[in-house]
């Protein structure tokens, strides 16, 4: 496939070929982490998987902040690469990897030094505090290679070269997985083998990776260029800061309303958290297709090709509309044997109410969640931040204040009740915005 696909070919098929390999790629990243959960709720026990799941909206924050991030940056280095400006595309892609680095360790740093008064702040059950503040300080050991190979990832997003990153997702997560079982169910290392596992395969796919990436750089051919650039590094924070925003919607929301969920106990907890782990595998398709509309937007912006765009905008709506149909199917059918994947035959019955409710109310709204990443996709491509913030922003406030004011009153339901109604309020303010047409007239820094 041609790197200028995103620019020549039709644009559902472009995007069709783009998302594909980040929607498979995803999936595999998706399904260690719930072999994680899996893992230690069936070898080690209900309270262990109550721990990882405590665990999994601040490890989810930082994820996205590194996925964020990269998008963002992507979006510059992909309008250099429609333009074929390769110089100030090793330009961009140097300063990426430099400011993310000096980011990751300063993340990291943070998290070993706070993590056990964050999981108190969130009101983290006694019974499971101490195995999450144990999977935590190894989990931010391990952040600098999460952030390397996240940037690196989206590096060869930007220049149309979404099948390689999917290769080391692959190996990532297999080989996670059997250190998994190695780690927890031969050596006993409970909650923190399977962090140990995590950070061993991250760390050695990032390393591969970057390899791979710069092996594909030094094909493209360009004059001298610095390492560093405080211009390129301003235009990709205005688009990074509000797309870390974005793609931290969920975790975010997710973890200021953990302690609501923690105060029903762990039971629930381990519920909840079995319920989220499949959410987070449903959400993978759409998160692809609003990622791929952002690389397909910043190319033909960049190669002049502008109605090309609002036909890549109806055909990524199609491809929503597919995947809510597919996944409103399989939750519907198969939501039971879903969460008994991570509980076993002996979890609880309010664990197993809790995660079977909370999946047979999602699966009839993800299709919002795919519109608002679609239209939120094209702004962030466009460079069209302002009214991006403001509808994610929104989304935030209202499922943060909703959840934590109703869930005392009105049961745990009102966790997941809110959280379609905030999707619907992010899609109607980022598609007003759209439909002014003003994200045409932005011009990159």
């Amino acid at each position: 496939m041609k790197n200028d696909y995103l620019t020549q070919k039709k644009p559902l098929s472009a995007l069709i070929v783009f998302a594909l390999p980040m929607i498979v790629g995803n999936l595999f990243q998706q399904t260690y982490t719930m072999a994680d959960s899996a893992i230690v709720g069936r070898l080690v026990g209900e309270d262990a998987l109550a721990a990882v799941g405590a665990s999994y909206a601040l490890t989810n924050v930082f994820i996205c902040i590194a996925v964020g991030g990269g998008v963002g940056a992507s979006v510059i280095v992909s309008r250099h690469f429609g333009a074929k400006e390769y110089s100030r595309m090793k330009l961009a892609v140097s300063t990426a990897f430099l400011t993310f680095l000096a980011v990751s360790l300063l993340l990291a740093a943070f998290g070993l030094a706070f993590c056990r008064q964050i999981m108190l702040a969130l009101h983290t059950p006694p019974e499971v505090l101490d195995m999450a503040v144990q999977y935590l300080g190894i989990y931010f050991c391990g952040l600098p290679f999460l952030f390397m190979y996240n940037v690196i990832s989206s590096m060869f997003n930007a220049l149309g070269k979404s099948r390689i990153p999917l290769c080391f997702l692959v190996f990532s997560s297999l080989f996670n997985i059997g250190l998994d079982l190695v780690l927890v169910q031969r050596f006993r290392l409970g909650v923190a083998g399977v962090a140990w596992a995590t950070l061993i395969a991250q760390g050695l796919s990032a390393l591969l990776s970057f390899g791979v990436f710069l092996y594909v750089l030094k094909k493209l051919e360009c004059g001298k260029t610095g390492i560093f650039d405080k211009k390129e590094l301003a235009d990709m924070t205005r688009i990074a800061l509000p797309s870390i925003l974005q793609q931290s919607i969920i975790s975010i929301g997710m973890m200021l309303v953990q302690s609501v969920v923690n105060g029903f106990g762990p039971q629930a907890l381990a519920g909840f958290s079995a319920g989220i782990r499949v959410e987070s595998i449903c959400v993978v398709p759409m998160a692809a297709i609003g990622n791929a509309m952002s690389s397909y937007t910043a190319q033909n912006l960049g190669a002049k090709k502008e109605d090309r765009i609002v036909t890549g905008y109806h055909a990524a709506n199609l491809m929503v509309i597919f995947c809510a149909l597919v996944i409103c199917l399989a939750l519907e059918l198969f939501h039971s044997p879903m969460i008994a994947f991570f509980l076993g035959s002996e979890g609880t019955e309010t664990a197993m109410a809790t995660g079977n409710d909370y999946l047979v109310f999602m699966g009839w709204f993800f299709c919002l969640i795919g519109f608002k990443m679609a239209v939120d996709g094209l702004l962030r491509g466009a460079g069209d931040m302002r009214m991006f913030t403001i509808a994610n922003l929104a989304n935030l406030f209202f499922r943060v204040a909703a959840s934590m004011s109703l869930a005392p009153v009105f049961g745990i339901q009102m966790v997941w009740v809110t959280v379609p109604v905030g999707w619907l309020i992010n899609w109607a303010i980022s598609f007003a915005r759209y439909r002014t047409g003003k994200w045409r007239q932005i011009t990159p820094g």
